[in-house]
């Protein structure tokens, strides 16, 4: 029970929440904590607060301050020895000193303080009551029905405004943990009585850590918003989370205080972790690099939120039958989701189809869109909290409803299924991300999508600027939108409709504050993921929009005509609409044309962004262009992917530090041959083998030998990440062996090569490659000649989860996209920091990362990104097969080694006849030698492990 009147934020002099220093901006009465709660079920008594500073001779009368701690009595923080042995009447601080009620226990578990179990006792419930301390405390709250224990006695007056007084939140120290998951599984989830299964603790747990998260939460929001500063919205189609329960602990620091409650009451915080679903709100890097900007904002303390979708179904879930892949509804809200919060008080209309109608408003043309379909975008919000720091942003996710769930009267009509169509309409919209799109309506259905969360957030976003009163023309001073690649790029024209037609700007002003609000990342040049949508399609479904690309396509030709006259080429290639048939939209064009800024994701990317995507847009405006390199989240992967790993950095750095300041990591390359680190470094990693040795054995019923070397692609599954050059080389691997003797064989290098991750619902080829991936799977883990030499395994269903228990264990990992076509890629540093060395071409952020540790570190092979065009034209003429070694793999496929040639004939071509654009069969000589490094070099324990610690210390 908290104290009566508490109307406290926590406030930072310097700016930002989170810097230890608690201001008070509302008015708090001082009043002591309620006694405990008696009857079935009964609470622990509240935390008491000194009657008066007087009281005790260690607080300072000023500002009621320990002075010899600097904690405030009845804070939260942990507790002071000093004045609990010195103050016979306080206790420490948080406990319930002398003028708060003590902890009651009736009804949870059968005794106050003695270990008890998350389902009350049919007998005896209310036995345990606490007693109140200090003046006017509350008596006792025992026995079935018997009354909660009576409030504390009053303390000091009410603070005025702008005294330094400490924020009541909610306490932290196990017993009060405990009390608080307790109280969830009897309350929220209405269980009293019954035996929790592992599911309840976890959800029980989870509200219970949301409950601390959403003070925070709320403290944040009311600072921004009385600080008035700007906002960065960050819109992006994907997130991939991961699980909440214990990065949110980790963050707050409360894993000690959490385990310990959970100790008491018989469960562990990790068997707790384990029965939370990954959020299935992304797929690959994008939607992960989204989140870890989310935590690193919320970090940095930075007024940040995250805007996207709430996916019903996600992507889809992936099974692996008979060796393909099959696409399942991932159905991740089945059970519920604890950390969101249902918003049914925000909803925006969001309109589709209908006509755009013009009005004369005095001496001006008007435009007005009417009609179509309307469908509800509801709310739901998530607390991203940051490390170490009160300061807690929001991710705001938007849900499809229909505006009318139920047609009544074709209902009473008897046509019952068509009485709910615009429910299933709408709900689509919201349903699946990245709905295939092979077909016209899937193309539909993922404008939809994009439309509907910028259309949202965009109205969110005004109506909120509104409430502070200030004129409209000022938007772009307080809020900035990030748009993570193409896929929110509508939003452009969105908000030039809500300000041309909703607030009645002037096209000028209105583009002016366009232009200053919006940024856009581009993560692609590959002209498949460069959106284009057929200009018929946009206006049917978006007519005003149409309208307003046309406008702002109109006047930027007439200043690219102004400052090249004559140049249709150039007006041809800088021109939003592409003349095809049908005419097309380019996306990207328009994102660029509309934003202030444009920025690459790695050096190499940005580069090619200027000289090949939008080299006339480089001349017309040079500054517009940058780099920010992506980076990730090393609380997510490391403190909390890999605490082996984590233990080692804190021995030998000598303290936790590095968390916040990765550059301290650079002082272990000075220790790199140490031996006692090194032995240090590989019981790490061997620990996390054994991890991921067990997982394995349990998901897929295959055994690894975690002395082999672990190699590992889990990403994506694309042509151009080049799944297919590690396969055709696994099969390579495994005639070698064949071909070995017994005695031989005693000196191959074990190796297991571990493969994971999706392909698009209608990527034909990529789902090709998975089933190739199986096959040879099955064949090789089944030829006893090979036994533990040689194991492939492909897990199905990658996500967050998986890859915090993958990372930490590899050796090498494979980042071998055809270069010049992988972005940046950020996994590459997730292993790197995890203790794993990289086998990669020179592509996206591997360029940046040899750069920092040294190119020697890593296993490099393959055509560089400036001689890939001219090797493409030259493959033309030259078949795959004339590598000896690549021509038998290729053979063995044909000749049904691995199962039917039919199911792999397409794989097979692409490598044939010039059509081998990803130059797989360039670049399988060196990709050989480069694996023949990495088996001498494995072998060598002490060089293997110096490369690890000198290449780990990432400067993101």
């Amino acid at each position: 029970m908290r104290s009566s009147g508490s109307f406290g934020r926590i406030l930072s002099a310097e700016g930002s929440p989170g810097d230890g220093k608690e201001h008070i901006y509302g008015c708090q009465s001082q009043w002591g904590g309620g006694g405990g709660g008696g009857g079935v079920g009964g609470g622990g008594g509240g935390l008491g607060r000194q009657q008066s500073p007087s009281t005790c001779q260690w607080l300072s009368s000023a500002n009621n301050m320990c002075s010899s701690c600097g904690s405030y009595v009845g804070c939260s923080t942990s507790g002071c020895k000093t004045c609990a042995a010195n103050n016979p009447n306080g206790g420490s601080h948080g406990a319930g000193s002398s003028g708060g009620g003590g902890g009651g226990g009736g009804g949870l578990h059968a005794r106050s303080g003695s270990r008890g179990s998350l389902r009350s006792s049919r007998v005896g419930l209310g036995s345990g009551g606490g007693y109140g301390g200090g003046v006017g405390g509350g008596g006792v709250g025992g026995g079935v029905g018997g009354g909660g224990g009576g409030g504390g006695g009053q303390g000091a007056s009410a603070r005025a405004l702008g005294v330094v007084i400490p924020h009541d939140l909610l306490p932290t120290d196990s017993v009060s943990l405990r009390q608080s998951i307790q109280h969830h599984y009897n309350y929220t989830l209405a269980k009293w009585g019954r035996d929790p299964d592992g599911h309840d603790v976890y959800v029980s747990t989870a509200l219970s850590v949301r409950d601390r998260l959403t003070e925070r939460w709320q403290s944040t929001q009311d600072y921004f918003q009385r600080k008035d500063v700007r906002h960065v919205c960050y819109l992006s189609l994907e997130y991939l989370i991961g699980r909440s329960l214990q990065n949110s602990v980790y963050n707050m620091k409360l894993q000690d205080s959490y385990s310990g409650a959970l100790q008491q009451i018989g469960y562990r915080l990790e068997d707790a972790f384990e029965h939370e679903h990954d959020p299935a709100l992304g797929n690959g890097g994008l939607g992960r690099l989204a989140s870890c900007f989310l935590d690193s904002m919320a970090t940095l303390n930075l007024p940040a939120s995250g805007y996207g979708i709430r996916y019903r179904y996600g992507m889809f879930e992936q099974r692996i039958i008979n060796g393909k892949q099959v696409e399942l509804p991932d159905c991740w809200l089945t059970v519920g989701n604890p950390w969101e919060v249902e918003r049914l008080d925000v909803q925006y209309p969001v309109r589709y189809y209908g006509h755009v109608k013009d009005y004369s408003d005095g001496n001006k043309l008007r435009f007005k869109w009417e009609g179509g379909d309307i469908v509800k975008a509801v709310a739901y919000d998530t607390p991203i909290p940051g490390f170490g720091t009160y300061n807690t942003i929001n991710l705001r996710l938007w849900s499809a409803l229909p505006s009318n769930g139920l047609d009544l009267m074709r209902f009473n009509a008897g046509q019952h299924v068509q009485a709910v169509d615009s429910k299933a309409r709408a709900e689509a919209i919201s349903s699946v991300l990245y709905p295939n799109d092979n077909s016209e309506a899937g193309k539909v259905l993922r404008l939809k999508q994009q439309f509907f969360f910028v259309s949202a957030t965009l109205q969110d976003l005004v109506a909120k600027y509104k409430v502070t009163g200030k004129p409209l023309s000022l938007f772009h001073d307080k809020v900035a939108i990030q748009l993570n690649d193409t896929h929110p790029t509508i939003a452009i024209p969105e908000l030039m409709r809500l300000l041309l037609d909703d607030e009645n700007m002037e096209w000028v002003d209105a583009w002016h504050i366009t232009t200053r609000t919006f940024s856009y990342t581009n993560h692609t040049i590959l002209p498949e993921s460069l959106e284009r949508w057929p200009v018929p399609m946009i206006e049917a479904l978006l007519p005003r929009h149409m309208e307003i690309i046309y406008e702002i396509n109109h006047r930027h030709l007439q200043e690219v005509a102004s400052r090249w006259p004559d140049d249709m080429e150039r007006l041809s290639k800088m021109s939003i609409i592409e003349e095809s048939w049908p005419k097309m939209v380019r996306m990207a064009m328009l994102a660029t044309i509309g934003s202030h800024t444009v920025n690459g994701v790695s050096q190499i990317h940005s580069q090619l962004v200027r000289t090949r995507l939008f080299r006339d847009m480089v001349d017309m405006c040079p500054g517009k262009f940058q780099n920010k390199t992506n980076g990730v989240s090393p609380r997510r992967w490391i403190l909390v992917a890999n605490p082996s790993l984590s233990a080692v950095y804190t021995k030998w750095l000598g303290s936790e530090e590095w968390v916040h300041d990765l550059a301290r990591l650079q002082e272990m390359k000075a220790h790199a041959e140490n031996p006692e680190l090194q032995a240090d470094w590989r019981a790490a990693k061997q620990a996390n083998k054994r991890r991921l040795v067990a997982y394995i054995e349990k998901l897929c019923g295959i055994t690894l030998n975690e002395e082999a070397l672990f190699d590992v692609q889990v990403k994506r599954i694309h042509e151009y990440k080049r799944q297919l050059l590690n396969i055709l080389s696994v099969i390579h691997r495994y005639h070698f062996i064949k071909k070995l003797s017994p005695a031989q064989r005693a000196d191959v290098v074990p190796r297991a090569v571990i493969f994971a991750g999706k392909a698009a619902a209608g990527y034909f080829l990529a789902k090709c490659v998975i089933q190739l991936i199986n096959q040879v799977a099955d064949h090789v883990n089944n030829d006893p000649d090979v036994g533990d030499l040689l194991k492939v395994v492909f897990l199905p269903n990658f996500n967050v989860t998986m890859a915090e228990v993958i990372i930490p264990a590899s050796d090498i990992s494979q980042h071998i996209s055809t270069a010049g076509m992988e972005a940046s890629g950020t996994a590459n540093m997730k292993f790197v920091m995890n203790g794993g060395l990289l086998l990669c071409t020179m592509d996206g952020a591997n360029i940046e990362i040899a750069e920092e540790i040294g190119y020697e570190n890593m296993f490099i092979f393959g055509a560089l990104a400036d001689e890939t065009d001219g090797l493409r034209h030259a493959m033309k003429y030259r078949e795959a097969g004339s590598d000896e070694r690549l021509h038998h793999v290729i053979r063995h496929i044909q000749t049904g080694g691995f199962g039917s040639y039919h199911e792999f004939r397409h794989i097979v071509e692409s490598l044939l006849h010039g059509n081998d654009f990803y130059l797989v069969s360039h670049d399988w000589p060196s990709y050989l030698m480069a694996q023949d490094a990495v088996d001498r070099v494995f072998c060598d324990a002490f060089e293997w492990t110096r490369r690890s610690i000198v290449s780990a210390p990432l400067p993101l």
